[in-house]
């Protein structure tokens, strides 16, 4: 693509925080400290989740930049930057998350293949972009529209980022035409996150932002988007982010039985404490983050100090001077919630956080009962261990 390419290696690879918990280093993975991810609502842009699937590409020229919009339509089209950034601009609070988020401690119930992700493989951001719904009415399809005259049912994206799963081709995937040209879904073509224009890692000049599913589909660095008749059928559609039961294994896989995962589940986290902690009797505030799906807010949040016998409901938050209602008008629907709730810890002990969203759904309380063999969409109730002693600390 004109102005844009994707490295063959990874010499020019962008800076980044020395803080950041390097998961895999070619193609750079990495995810920060659990206590640093929830200082603050918004995610800081240097502390947010870096995952990638080969060399960050390059913009030599953004002038020059453009990318098409082309197959089951009329009047395909090539839009540059300018193009984009004369559609209304929308700001949309997003909370994106890997799906392997967790993984480690899955792979700690029986070996997954992935990368290894401890708990912060996720981030809340203000994307900076034009509707996705308001680009596809520029080549001609309206609002609301599930499929066009010509047949096409789902909008592909295409990265300029080659990754060796396509064998050297490029990332890509897909979502339902009724989604894309949903305006009340949100979907975004972002250039900036946080206020501030993209940088390299986060998808510069151009990336979707897909709030209330699985970060796969939020591709960055955009080369094309198609119009298609079938979901795409790249590797981490089709290979790739399927949940499948505990008795799949890589002997008896069937990658055409399951549907690429979309929507993620209710999820909670305590990232106040590590996995084992060692602590003075006495008070103990216990903080992490809470996040559903498909804009389901978070109903609740249930901190237990004694392995899940007992139960104490925590407070939520998002925004200051706000006050955080599931469902309120005024509530980041497609964003976390963090939690807070300050327990007296006398004895060792395992403290367990789960949370319940606005349906109803609540985390699985054993990583068994969920285990798969990608290691994907750990949600069971989260754990961690107290070791209380009474001197030397």
């Amino acid at each position: 693509m004109p102005g844009l390419e994707g490295p063959s290696d990874y010499s020019k690879e962008p800076p980044r925080h020395p803080c950041l918990q390097i998961n895999a280093k070619e193609p750079f993975n990495a995810e920060p400290p659990r206590s640093l991810l929830v200082s603050s609502y918004v995610t800081p842009v240097d502390l947010f989740y870096k995952r990638n699937h080969g060399p960050i590409p390059i913009v030599d020229d953004l002038e020059r930049y453009c990318f098409s919009i082309s197959g089951l339509i009329k009047n395909p089209k090539k839009l540059f930057m300018k193009d984009i950034w004369m559609l209304p601009k929308y700001n949309v609070t997003a909370t994106l998350q890997c799906a392997g988020n967790r993984r480690t401690a899955m792979s700690k119930t029986r070996k997954v293949k992935g990368v290894g992700w401890d708990v912060s493989a996720l981030g809340n951001a203000v994307w900076g972009g034009a509707k996705l719904a308001d680009v596809l009415e520029l080549v001609g399809i309206p609002y609301l529209t599930s499929t066009t005259q010509s047949g096409g049912k789902h909008v592909e994206f295409v990265s300029v980022d080659k990754c060796k799963e396509e064998n050297g081709g490029p990332y890509k995937a897909s979502i339902p035409l009724s989604q894309a040209t949903n305006p009340d879904a949100d979907v975004l073509l972002a250039y900036e996150m946080n206020g501030e224009t993209l940088n390299r890692d986060h998808g510069y000049p151009l990336r979707v932002v897909v709030p209330g599913i699985i970060g796969a589909r939020s591709v960055k660095w955009i080369d094309s988007i198609n119009i298609i008749a079938e979901e795409c059928q790249g590797f981490f559609m089709q290979k790739d982010y399927k949940m499948f039961p505990p008795s799949v294994d890589w002997d008896n896989i069937n990658w055409a039985s399951r549907r690429p995962q979309m929507d993620f589940p209710v999820q909670s986290v305590i990232c106040s404490l590590e996995d084992v902690n060692a602590i003075k009797p006495g008070k103990v505030k216990i903080s992490g983050y809470a996040v559903s799906g498909g804009g389901r807010g978070i109903e609740r949040v249930d901190v237990s100090i004694d392995g899940g016998k007992t139960w104490m409901e925590a407070s939520r938050y998002q925004k200051t001077g706000v006050p955080y209602i599931a469902d309120g008008i005024k509530s980041d629907k497609w964003a976390w919630v963090l939690f807070e709730v300050t327990v007296d810890v006398m004895q060792s002990t395992e403290i367990v956080a789960k949370a319940v969203d606005i349906a109803s759904n609540v985390q699985p309380e054993k990583v068994e009962d969920i285990w798969n063999l990608r290691g994907i969409l750990n949600t069971s109730w989260h754990r961690v261990q107290v070791r209380v002693g009474h001197s030397n600390m």
